[in-house]
């Protein structure tokens, strides 16, 4: 009995290792990249609308813009550093 216990513990095992080397091959990692942000130039007054900044900062050349702040919310337009 001890042997057939000692043999079936060894066959789990060799199945579980070989299972996690596949699934280690298929797997593809994303990462994402750092965003650096810096205010508008163009953009005047309260940043209420994330819209109207994101408008504001794709004509200064910027891919995308947010509001920041609390209570001095300002546009601040993003890019990939």
């Amino acid at each position: 009995m001890a042997l057939s216990l000692r043999s079936f513990a060894a066959a789990l095992l060799f199945v579980m290792l070989f299972m996690a080397t596949e699934l280690g091959r298929n797997t593809i990692m994303v990462t994402e990249a750092r965003k650096c942000a810096t205010p508008s130039g163009k953009f005047k007054g309260q940043c209420f609308r994330q819209a109207n900044c994101a408008t504001i900062c794709q004509s200064e050349g910027y891919p995308e813009g947010d509001c920041k702040g609390t209570f001095n919310r300002r546009c601040y337009c993003i890019k990939p550093c």
